[in-house]
């Protein structure tokens, strides 16, 4: 999904409130389609809503759609696109077309299903809602490994079957409060992050030098181990002095985060890498570092370098390391 949202939460809300519920969810695009696949809208019996399938273009008439299903208790598939008489009329001109599964709460959506759903985002646990026109509805833990990691939902061979991924929010640690991490953190944010700073030097890891951030002001290790690393989290580390990057890298190491990051030069990098070596981490371990930090792009300063490093993440959490 875009960005980790509350659309099933308030979903399960409105349902237990006794108003009626619906969840709309967007299962296969072609052209120019708004909203990826997986993207959600919620819609209450009282048509209120949370979310988007379109960015506006059709939400009136998924809600219009939404509220019969609620009263009749039945799926509905619905397409929008070019090739429908009214396709100006819901903003899909220039050629986009959607198709968009609505399942009421309740009738087809089973409440202990969403509530499922809901727990496990609720924990960070990476989990996958199985539904489709004619599939018995279930959350799944297992398999789908490539979706996940791809952060991608999508029908399944069999054409019938619509997996839609809910990983938890990405996250990402920088160890360091240097002028790089003050470019990095709202570029992350802006990238659909939740970052967070940690460094003990409360001089360097102001709120004057880095306002609005989440700043944590112990020694890395000990503030990595309280947060917590996992598959959805990257770390990267911008003081380039082992007494701070080391025993964070040696938590990542044995961690399934997918992305970690040094700065330093090629030099700096190779005594970094020695040092793993010498503590007892294998070669395909160290191998998970990526040292010197950020696609080689010819970045010159803190803000192009910052550029780099997100650049690299992108491409790591999309397409593997």
């Amino acid at each position: 999904m875009d960005r980790f949202d509350d659309i099933p939460e308030t979903a399960l809300a409105w349902h237990r409130e006794g108003k009626g519920a619906a969840l709309a969810t967007v299962v296969q695009t072609w052209g120019s389609a708004p909203r990826r696949v997986g993207s959600q809208l919620a819609i209450s019996g009282e048509a209120e809503i949370a979310g988007s399938v379109s960015g506006g273009c059709v939400e009136g008439a998924v809600v219009a759609e939404a509220l019969d299903t609620i009263e009749e208790g039945a799926p509905q598939m619905l397409e929008f696109g070019v090739s429908d008489a009214d396709a100006f009329a819901v903003g899909l001109a220039c050629g986009g077309t959607i198709k968009v599964l609505v399942e009421p709460v309740g009738s087809v959506l089973p409440e202990q299903v969403l509530a499922d759903l809901v727990a496990a985002r609720a924990s960070r646990e990476p989990v996958a809602y199985v539904t489709g026109m004619k599939v018995a509805r279930r959350v799944e833990r297992m398999g789908h490994a490539e979706r996940f990691r791809m952060d991608r939902s999508g029908f399944e061979a069999d054409g019938e079957t619509f997996v839609n991924i809910h990983n938890p929010p990405l996250r990402l640690i920088v160890v360091g409060a240097v002028h790089i991490a003050q470019a990095l953190l709202p570029m992350a944010r802006i990238a659909g992050y939740d970052p967070v700073l940690v460094d003990p030097r409360e001089t360097f890891g102001s709120a004057d030098r880095f306002p609005g951030e989440t700043i944590l002001h112990d020694w890395p290790d000990e503030a990595i181990a309280r947060y917590g690393l996992d598959m959805r989290t990257a770390l990267v580390l911008l003081t380039h002095d082992p007494k701070l990057d080391d025993p964070a890298l040696e938590l990542a190491l044995g961690s399934n985060v997918f992305y970690i990051g040094a700065l330093g030069s090629t030099r700096t990098h190779a005594k970094r890498v020695a040092r793993m070596q010498e503590r007892g981490w294998s070669e395909a371990q160290i191998d998970r570092i990526h040292g010197p930090v950020g696609l080689d792009i010819g970045a010159a300063g803190p803000a192009e370098i910052a550029v780099a490093i997100l650049a690299e993440m992108t491409r790591v959490l999309r397409q593997g390391a």
